[in-house]
């Protein structure tokens, strides 16, 4: 078994066990965890310093990975369109599966989803057999990390795993764009 799959397997066993941790997505760090367990989500929630409403964006392999998560919608053009621009760093606001925690959703009926293009997230995301929370590391309202070093020295001791790579080809966090609609929310960073 390699080094790698021996980390991937030692931050699954913390991630089930309600850690937290940060991990590289395709333009900046990501913090992650469980995205069911609402213990993880309230201290991921503290650790960023942010405010519960805002919900949170969780990030899969393969759009599988979601189906406990979301509504799928049944309009073929709308789904066309968020199958179409994945694998990558578009994130898509669609209605919530029923019972999701409200840490989660922000207490909304929408969750926002991506499926990732970036290998070491789909690698995290396979060994961790579940999509995970993926918001930007950093502390509420200030630019994200981008660098290893910062998210050491912004969490340090706080985090229960870390892994390591690189970012992907992105300047910045991802589009956001409404399901149904597919109006713009956030616009993307684009390649560096």
């Amino acid at each position: 078994m390699s080094a790698h799959s021996v980390r991937l397997r030692r931050i699954r066993d913390r991630i089930l066990a309600g850690g937290i941790g940060a991990y590289p997505t395709e333009g900046v760090y990501g913090l992650g965890c469980d995205p069911l367990n609402e213990h993880a989500l309230q201290r991921l929630i503290a650790l960023k310093g942010r405010g519960t409403e805002k919900g949170l964006i969780v990030i899969a392999a393969d759009p599988a990975q979601l189906d406990e998560l979301v509504e799928w919608p049944d309009d073929p053009d709308a789904r066309d369109a968020i199958l179409g621009s994945w694998p990558g760093p578009v994130t898509w606001v669609m209605p919530a599966a029923p019972g999701l925690p409200p840490l989660l959703t922000g207490g909304r009926d929408t969750i926002a989803v991506r499926v990732t293009a970036h290998p070491p997230v789909i690698d995290l995301c396979c060994a961790a057999a579940m999509p995970l929370v993926s918001t930007s590391a950093n502390l509420s309202g200030r630019p994200a990390c981008r660098r290893p070093w910062q998210v050491q020295r912004l969490f340090g001791p706080r985090l229960d795993w870390r892994l390591p790579g690189p970012l992907g080809g992105q300047r910045g966090p991802s589009e956001i764009r409404e399901a149904g609609t597919g109006r713009v929310l956030r616009p993307g960073a684009g390649p560096v």
